[in-house]
């Protein structure tokens, strides 16, 4: 094998291209053909990149290459992060039984539930557990663009077809071909967009902004949304034929307070990942603090649990989380500190004066924090954490700061004041 024999670009699709190699790069194929299978010994070209199927064996020169794909090591909340859900509660135990088997099926799946409840997880848990777990599983947040925006990136565009199309691009339903197209929010989906998607879901055919001739596509589609579409039907701001198109089988994901027996796995899971994050230890959950938490009413569902077990694993500064460490009732109005804060502000400063945090004049004078040890520094902490987590919000939303904003729980103003505070800057508004 040579020095620089190969690269493989990990896509979709994954793809292996030959860098020039003396030995040379072949992939080995296997093709059943009335039962008679056939070993195929393709040699690659310098300089194109092939397409090669996960298992499938390549040779470079005399050295054996099989792509394999990593089995899940960990679990996931059912309403945030990756692997395999965390399920406890017997409706859920049923749901997910339930989307096994539609898993297995070319049906189209139209996931329901709360904000934040796990709809996206459970998309990707039957995109994983169906036969196209090989291909891409690909998102789109129906809300987060423009009508302009989301056309080209769902249906792709042709050079030139408007101002800054420079160059041709597939769209998100040809770049995920083999897979599964996973649109969030689709009861937003705008009355000429919900056309279009119609005839992709009749014909299996995209047509690309500016093109002329159709492309074929062979895609699986999952949808979610919190609103009755029933409803949105009803009332003419949805295509009932859409509705039908999408709605081959409807999954109900109840909301975190009425699956109760899930609050403590989860808490350990978001405790240990916030704690690590930190540097730390693994906090131990008290008691009280359970059950202080399975009294809570959770609005928005296992996102808002993790943003509170986030928060009371840089507050605790300690081993262990006790209930005066979640701030449950940072809703209410708590006492503002004596002069305002300057526009230019530091983020210690803005965190010290967010109403979900109650006020200490010992924060303003940079002293530290009594429930941390003395190494601690609980503004640094907790402003490096609450800045990645809007930065992470910001990129889920596509940039939009209303929708981050409405994310994270947080008013608009003080969401802005928030990428001031940490030298954020502010995405620029895309075009319409």
């Amino acid at each position: 094998m040579s020095r620089r024999h190969a690269i493989i670009h990990v896509g979709p699709p994954l793809r292996i291209e030959d860098l020039g190699s003396a030995n040379g790069t072949r992939i080995r194929r296997e093709l059943d053909a009335q039962e008679t299978a056939k070993l195929l010994d393709t040699r690659i070209q310098r300089g194109t990149a092939v397409e090669i199927k996960v298992g499938e064996p390549v040779n470079l020169g005399s050295t054996l290459l099989v792509v394999r794909r990593r089995e899940p090591t960990g679990t996931i909340a059912a309403g945030d992060g990756k692997w395999e859900p965390i399920v406890r509660d017997d409706a859920m135990v049923k749901l997910y039984a339930l989307a096994e088997r539609v898993a297995g099926a070319p049906l189209s799946v139209l996931l329901l539930g709360e904000t934040g409840s796990g709809k996206e997880v459970l998309a990707e848990h039957i995109h994983r557990r169906s036969p196209r777990a090989n291909g891409p599983f690909l998102r789109l947040n129906c809300a987060a663009l423009s009508e302009s925006l989301l056309e080209s990136e769902l249906f792709g565009h042709e050079k030139g077809a408007f101002t800054s199309a420079v160059r041709s691009k597939p769209g998100l339903l040809e770049t995920a071909e083999k897979g599964t197209v996973f649109l969030d929010e689709v009861g937003e989906l705008p009355a000429s967009i919900q056309v279009k998607l119609l005839r992709v879901l009749e014909d299996r055919q995209v047509m690309r902004v500016g093109g002329l001739h159709p492309r074929p596509i062979d895609v699986r589609f999952v949808s979610a949304t919190n609103r009755d579409l029933a409803a949105e039907v009803k009332k003419g701001t949805f295509r009932e034929d859409l509705f039908f198109r999408l709605n081959g089988i409807a999954l109900l994901i109840p909301p975190l307070r009425a699956r109760l027996g899930e609050i403590e796995p989860l808490v350990s899971t978001f405790a240990a990942r916030a704690a690590a994050a930190l540097g730390r230890r693994a906090p131990t959950i008290a008691a009280e603090t359970v059950a202080a938490l399975k009294d809570h009413r959770w609005p928005g569902n296992v996102r808002e649990l993790r943003n509170v077990i986030d928060r009371a694993v840089v507050l605790s500064g300690g081993d262990t989380v006790m209930p005066e460490h979640l701030l449950l009732d940072s809703g209410a109005t708590v006492t503002p500190p004596p002069a305002p804060v300057a526009p230019a502000a530091s983020a210690a400063a803005v965190i010290a004066s967010a109403p979900t945090v109650p006020y200490d004049p010992s924060l303003d004078a940079g002293t530290p924090h009594p429930d941390l040890d003395a190494g601690g520094d609980l503004r640094a902490q907790l402003g490096d954490l609450e800045k990645r987590r809007i930065l992470d919000a910001l990129e889920k939303c596509a940039g939009n700061q209303t929708q981050a904003a409405a994310l994270l729980g947080m008013p608009r103003r003080t969401f802005v004041a928030r990428l001031t505070a940490y030298g954020i800057p502010r995405p620029r508004k895309r075009p319409g």
